[in-house]
């Protein structure tokens, strides 16, 4: 479970500092899905660069310049490939044709290495799961919807991504993972995070006056493009991998309109499905299924018990 986020100050009405403070909270509010590593990926003098740091964004300093328009952003849980190794973290440089770009990812997936081999693609000292859609990308020659959906539909597991590109183009390629974002069209700014509870606490905290907003809606299996200018185009991939590479009820939240490729046929029997091998694994650390069903009737969640058996 990582974070996205960012902004697209396409009106160019925020300073700079209004900017930073705003990224610098935003970050700080998406710490609650990702702490091994904070990165940031902006366009200025015409050349897209990445910052990253195997740190939690509280202590990382975010230094926007005057002509940034667009942030990309990611804070992660470590799933594979150590965040030490800084190339491991989000966001990645990718090229594509004559456009350069970063790509972030939430979730897990699980036929990368499968992928590599299957595609001939470059080896690589990156070990993280996600690289595997910068190098289809790469591989494609262009970033366009066509090669975005072609990359999403080789995907198994679990994702969305987004994609930023050296002309401040944003894209959000959504999975079965969450993703929010606002549009205050009056002011010419969208911000997006990975849920909304995490926008609506950034935008508490700050004092800005943004205005009305818009909530802009991406479905399961599309694919939103906004440009530098603001404006939004859309295209579908067909979602029918995700979940492809689990046999077992994943610790996010699934999104209700993946349901109809999920291995169950309900979010209960999912749910039912986890909690038998939730106990059959508590049974292993001497804890009864009673115990387990205890702890469930007094508030705990499933993966609150998971964790503590992990730290057992």
């Amino acid at each position: 479970m990582c974070c996205l986020f960012g902004i697209l100050d396409y009106g160019g009405k925020l300073s700079r500092k209004e900017k930073t403070k705003l990224l610098s909270v935003l970050s700080v509010a998406c710490e609650e899905r990702g702490t091994d590593a904070t990165g940031i990926a902006y366009n200025s003098s015409d050349s897209l660069r990445i910052y990253k740091r195997p740190l939690p964004a509280h202590l990382l300093w975010f230094k926007i310049y005057e002509d940034t328009r667009a942030v990309m952003g990611h804070t992660r849980m470590t799933t594979q490939g150590s965040e030490k190794y800084l190339p491991n973290n989000h966001p990645f440089p990718g090229k594509a044709g004559d456009i350069t770009f970063a790509l972030a990812h939430n979730g897990v997936l699980s036929n990368d290495k499968r992928l590599r081999r299957q595609y001939d693609l470059p080896a690589t000292k990156i070990e993280t799961d996600s690289y595997i859609a910068v190098q289809l990308l790469e591989a494609s020659g262009e970033l366009s919807f066509a090669s975005l959906a072609d990359m999403a539909e080789k995907l198994e597991g679990s994702f969305t991504i987004t994609v930023m590109t050296d002309r401040d183009e944003l894209y959000f390629i959504k999975g079965d993972n969450p993703m929010c974002i606002y549009h205050y069209e009056k002011l010419g700014f969208y911000i997006y995070a990975s849920t909304e509870p995490i926008l609506k606490t950034a935008l508490k905290q700050l004092n800005l006056k943004l205005g009305k907003l818009t909530k802009i809606k991406v479905d399961c299996g599309e694919i939103l493009r906004i440009d530098a200018n603001g404006s939004m185009s859309r295209s579908q991939f067909d979602d029918t991998n995700l979940f492809l590479g689990y046999t077992h009820w994943p610790r996010w939240p699934v999104q209700p309109e993946c349901w109809k490729h999920s291995p169950w046929d309900s979010v209960e029997d999912a749910q039912s499905e986890y909690i038998s091998e939730l106990k059959a694994v508590a049974s292993a650390f001497g804890v009864w299924p009673e115990e387990v069903d205890q702890l469930l009737a007094d508030g705990v969640t499933p993966e609150e018990i998971e964790d503590l058996l992990n730290g057992a």
